[in-house]
């Protein structure tokens, strides 16, 4: 008797950004980890789809129709996801038709609200995507930390410079890398790696050179924040990645890009501004920033983005914490300039890209919503079709 098909979850081991949200959401450890990949163990899954929505690069959502699961060891060899095999008739009982459908039925209340999958931009780059991990990292040399927030702000918030010397490592502007910290932690194990986006562009902070920076945040009790923070020039870390594959600028010069960030969630937009500055300082596409902070004493970069000039990249400063001053959000800033986002969102070369703390997206998913509404459009139509086009991408975290 022929056994039966079945579904697999499976994760995309190029588009994945080794966040570890799958591992934390899932209620019942289906998921793991090496060195190399996240996995999804096909003995315990039971298609809950709680990891759907987290996962911030839709690395999450794949699923193969198979006669035998693939293992965990055929997962953590993986640099791409295998193709679905062709199954003979005569190999399983069942259909991959019937199964797909079912996949496709279970996903469609998971995916509700996201607006569809992330894909890159068309016109973006090819990525470099997993060249080291914990078990061959980088060696890279920190050459610069400097803090970015005023002396009386709350937050310490650095801008670190990597140098990785004669080692390769290509990066594209949007990707992120991963930090391995030394030691063990409670339990005896070692520190999980922590991700951070990359802050400058794909040639390094200065043309041409084999470095790149990064934007951190001291965390009272941050284990890798706190490591970075304090690493002096000429301190040695091991790096993991690069990582990411879709949210990545767009080559394009025709394209006009709004980026929504706060405190830290700077640091990839930090990166497609110095991008767009050194290779198409005279492009017709325009850069907008929405960038919110408590005051502007804790808004990174707050010196050098007062330098770059109005044509290469407008800038709305959203402050909700100045003393004396009504409380402004990114998202209410995005109302607030209605006629210029909306203008904007009509444009077929209009890309969005949003970074930072976990649950800005639903406010300022309701301010697009909002301008939409006002303009006779669908926010909730455009949002999928935008995303299915690589031009709409969110990372939280």
């Amino acid at each position: 008797m022929n056994a039966p098909l079945k579904k697999q979850h499976l994760i995309d081991p190029e588009i994945c950004i080794r966040c570890n949200t799958c591992e934390e959401t899932c209620p019942i450890d289906a998921v793991t980890h090496d060195n190399n990949n996240y996995v999804v163990d096909a003995d315990i899954c039971n298609y809950c789809m709680d990891c759907i929505a987290p996962c911030p690069t839709g690395a999450i959502d794949n699923w193969r129709v198979v006669a035998k699961s693939y293992s965990l060891e055929d997962q953590y060899s993986w640099s791409d996801l295998p193709a679905q095999e062709e199954i003979a008739s005569g190999e399983a009982s069942g259909t991959v038709e019937a199964l797909e459908d079912e996949i496709g039925a279970l996903l469609e209340e998971a995916r509700k609200g996201l607006g569809g999958k992330a894909v890159a931009p068309h016109s973006a780059s090819k990525p470099t995507v997993n060249l080291y991990n914990r078990g061959k990292p980088a060696k890279a040399t920190v050459t610069g930390n400097f803090r970015l927030t005023h002396a009386d702000a709350d937050s310490d918030v650095r801008h670190i410079i990597l140098d990785f010397g004669d080692q390769p490592f290509p990066v594209l502007e949007g990707q992120s890398i991963g930090i391995v910290v030394p030691g063990t932690d409670s339990n005896g194990k070692p520190h999980r790696v922590r991700l951070y986006s990359i802050a400058s562009s794909r040639d390094g902070e200065k043309p041409n050179a084999n470095n790149l920076s990064l934007t951190v945040k001291r965390e009272p009790d941050g284990v890798c924040s706190n490591y970075l923070c304090d690493l002096p020039r000429g301190a040695k870390v091991d790096v993991t990645g690069p990582f990411g594959a879709t949210f990545l600028h767009p080559n394009d010069p025709a394209a006009n890009v709004i980026m929504i960030c706060t405190g830290t969630g700077s640091a990839p937009f930090r990166a497609f501004t110095e991008r767009r500055r050194r290779a198409m300082p005279d492009a017709p596409g325009r850069l907008l920033l929405f960038f919110g902070a408590r005051r502007p004493e804790e808004l990174p970069y707050f010196g050098p983005l007062q330098k770059v000039p109005e044509k290469l990249l407008g800038k709305y400063f959203c402050y909700s914490r100045v003393p004396g001053q009504p409380r402004v959000y990114v998202q209410d800033r995005i109302r607030s300039e209605a006629a210029a986002v909306s203008t904007l969102l009509n444009d077929a070369n209009t890309h969005i890209y949003i970074c930072g703390l976990k649950g800005m997206e639903s406010g300022v998913d309701e301010a697009f919503a909002d301008v939409c509404r006002g303009a006779s459009s669908d926010w909730a139509a455009l949002k999928t079709a935008m995303r299915e086009t690589g031009r709409y991408h969110v990372e939280t975290y």
